[in-house]
């Protein structure tokens, strides 16, 4: 009684991150665990507890289960609400568990659409079910309820590949019949709002963000596939009734708006994208909700949208329960080099000039954090406009200078030269790349090709970042391999080359409405060898207070990728993240190699490793059952990088008698 006193008292956050209730652990987004019954003296005496799959890869097939992400952050219900461990699959099915067996108490399977191609607008037909994914469901609990056994008063809330929105009740599963038309709302209409928009473009791949009686959603809008995109709205709909509350747009489209006079006419009426892809973080205390913004449409090519492009590529502060517009900071102007901000923001408690600073983290992909007090948007270390190329195709109007935060430093390299090139590719790469453009960030695409460093998918990508609470120290896995980047005209282009794959740096892609095609890929060698210098994914550890980089060590194996299975830590692609416990460790997968790992977050030791079925690309979870702590995770493989798919969760728990 008297520690929980104290966690109370000190750590006001931690408690409902103990039971993981909400996607990375509580509306923060911090992923910090108070549990530390497995610490860094017996985490290497984690066994699996219970395992099970959710039948996904047997229902739909392998070939199916290869284009999918299996990304899902389970949560754990109260114990009012039955107290289970709920996830969703690819083709959002829900499934309720027993948190202590695995045992399937109820599951729901909303048939989502997967048949055809899009729409007979669509000149590129982009099919139904390519790149499905749900990365979590979300709890609401009614407060105004006296009988909290009362159907659904406790809720779970879902959202769609193909737009719908359900409320189920948390117990059973069943559908609340308040809730739309029967538990269900056809959110399809609110985001066909831009024509033509051609259908599968806008997609729900995240839970919904609950504030109060509000579910907000965020989407994601296909990538460089158009400069007059599906518009990147934000909507909000009420939990009760399922009817829309509020908008906000992150492109500017009215005249009221103090942005829209710095926005060319034209590019406001039509420009898309700018959405919010990533998860977004709320401050139930002030009313305020924080959300990262992503690139307007397209993404390589910004002629159509002259301007810095205000409100996209930011950090943005809405009032929660109205999407009344408080401030933003644009992280980068005029992006052409897909630096979405992907990541969650991060709330957080810092001091300066001996005072209190209620802080939030912006992670981004080009490796830079920013941080600033969530009321006003101040800084919290200085943040500089410095130069950087201009030197863009014809067309392009690109920002003279981006702002660099002066502290932490960048988590990764931020320039490529060819004295760079891994010695194993013994000068492949210069040689194929013999014309691209090298140099700095913000080297801008171009028609020769140009290495962009950091790459297009980060730095820091969706899987944002852990925060060790009592010491504010961050935690983070970041991707280190450059990306190829190459405008085509279309005067040149015969005949498309759409995406045959990942590595496949023939494909050739049109940016409708632009001069040009896009050519993209990794930078790799014709032999498929990363052209950098291992390690190309690396765990960080940065002391928030002092702005400084505390560790740093090599995250995953080359054994899976080599076709000698020689384990050397090289590091592998990375995507999604990590969780930090009271314990001292960061619990990740996130690799290739099919590793789950626990890192000691004092010095950056590997000190767990087991092998999963296959990769995790999602974020594990831990929660405490009769006083024992489990550790969970899901493991599916990756569309892009990994297709070796699964459907399997894992308990991970310490012997009987730990």
């Amino acid at each position: 009684m008297i520690r929980l006193l104290l966690l109370l008292l000190l750590f006001p956050c931690a408690l409902h991150a103990q039971e993981w209730p909400v996607w990375g652990g509580n509306p923060e987004g911090t992923r910090y665990s108070a549990l530390d019954q497995v610490n860094a003296d017996n985490v290497d005496d984690l066994e699996i507890a219970w395992q099970i799959r959710t039948g996904s890869l047997d229902k739909y097939g392998v070939e199916l289960s290869k284009t999918v992400g299996f990304q899902a952050n389970p949560i754990l219900t109260p114990p009012a609400a039955g107290r289970s461990l709920v996830l969703c699959t690819p083709f959002n099915e829900v499934l309720a568990l027993d948190p202590a067996t695995g045992e399937v108490r109820w599951s729901f399977d909303p048939h989502i659409d997967l048949g055809g191609n899009g729409s007979d607008a669509d000149p590129d037909g982009e099919n139904a079910t390519a790149f499905l994914k749900c990365r979590g469901v979300a709890f609401w609990q009614d407060d105004q309820s006296t009988d909290n056994a009362a159907a659904c008063t406790s809720r779970i809330l879902l959202a769609t590949n193909d737009l719908r929105l359900f409320a189920l009740d948390a117990r059973t599963g069943e559908l609340c019949k308040g809730f739309g038309k029967d538990g269900e709302v056809d959110a399809e209409p609110f985001y066909m709002d831009k024509k033509p928009v051609w259908k599968h473009e806008v997609r729900f791949y995240n839970p919904p963000v609950v504030a109060g009686d509000l579910m907000i959603l965020t989407t994601k809008v296909r990538d460089n596939h158009r400069w007059n995109a599906p518009a990147g709205t934000l909507r909000a709909f009420s939990v009760r009734t399922g009817a829309l509350v509020w908008q906000w747009d992150p492109v500017p489209r009215d005249a009221n708006d103090p942005m829209h006079k710095i926005w060319d006419k034209d590019a406001a009426r039509e420009t898309g994208g700018g959405q919010a892809w990533g998860m977004l973080s709320v401050d139930e205390e002030r009313d305020l909700l924080f959300l990262p913004t992503s690139s307007p449409s397209p993404d390589f090519y910004g002629g159509t949208r002259p301007g810095n492009n205000e409100y996209a590529d930011s950090i943005v502060a809405l009032r929660a329960s109205t999407g009344e517009y408080v401030w933003h900071f644009q992280t980068v102007h005029h992006n052409v080099w897909d630096y979405d901000n992907a990541a969650q923001p991060v709330l957080i408690d810092l001091v300066k000039n001996n005072k209190p600073f209620p802080a939030v983290i912006q992670a981004t992909k080009t490796g830079m954090l920013y941080i600033f007090h969530r009321e006003t948007g101040e800084p919290f270390f200085a943040i500089e406009e410095r130069p950087v190329p201009t030197n863009g195709v014809a067309g392009e109007q690109l920002s003279p200078t981006q702002p660099f935060p002066v502290a932490p430093p960048p988590l990764v390299p931020h320039d490529f030269d060819w004295d760079d090139e891994w010695w194993l590719t013994f000068g492949a790469c210069k040689e194929f790349f013999a014309d691209a453009r090298i140099g700095p960030i913000f080297t801008p695409p171009s028609l020769e090709g140009t290495v962009v460093v950091p790459s297009t998918a980060g730095g820091v990508n969706w899987g944002s970042v852990a925060i060790h609470e009592p010491s504010n120290t961050l935690v983070t896995n970041v991707l280190n391999m450059p990306h190829f980047a190459q405008l085509v005209p279309n005067s040149e282009v015969t005949e498309p080359r759409p995406d045959a794959g990942p590595n496949d740096m023939n494909s050739l892609n049109p940016m409708h409405g632009t001069p040009y095609h896009l050519r993209q890929g990794p930078f790799m060698s014709p032999r498929f060898l990363p052209c950098s210098k291992p390690p190309w994914a690396m765990v960080v550890a940065v002391d928030l207070q002092k702005g400084t980089i505390k560790w740093e060590a090599p995250l995953g194996t080359a054994d899976k990728l080599s076709p000698i299975p020689i384990p050397f830590k090289w590091g592998t692609p990375t995507f999604s993240g990590g969780i930090v416990t009271a314990g001292g460790l960061f619990f990740i997968g996130a690799t290739v190699d099919n590793r789950f790992r626990a890192f000691d977050i004092k010095d950056g030791d590997e000190l767990w490793t087991v092998k999963l079925p296959t990769s995790s690309f999602a974020h594990p979870m831990t929660y405490s059952i009769d006083g024992k702590q489990y550790v969970v995770i899901v493991t599916g493989g990756h569309p892009f990088i990994d297709q070796d798919p699964g459907d399997w969760v894992t308990a991970f728990a310490l012997p009987e008698g730990q």
